[in-house]
């Protein structure tokens, strides 16, 4: 969830430019009367969590769930999870 302000565009924008980010994707999923909930995709090698966390407190936001992780040397595609 975030503020009204920074609209979404300077959200993403913020948090691409974290180190390690190779890409962020950002979706505006509701809007109510003094915060957006925002649902935010972020690659990269090596993110630091604490980091993007940190950034995102920073913008005066936070996280509400990790509702997916995928590690290792290539990505596992479960049709279960993603829904394929």
């Amino acid at each position: 969830m975030k503020p009204h302000e920074p609209s979404l565009v300077q959200f993403v924008e913020r948090l691409s430019e974290l180190d390690d980010v190779t890409g962020v994707t950002g979706k505006l999923v509701e809007i109510e009367e003094d915060v957006r909930t925002v649902r935010i995709a972020i690659e990269g090698e090596g993110l630091d969590l604490d980091v993007v966390d940190a950034e995102i407190a920073d913008l005066s936001a936070s996280i509400h769930s990790i509702d997916e992780v995928s590690c290792g040397d290539h990505v596992v595609d479960d049709p279960w999870i993603s829904g394929r």
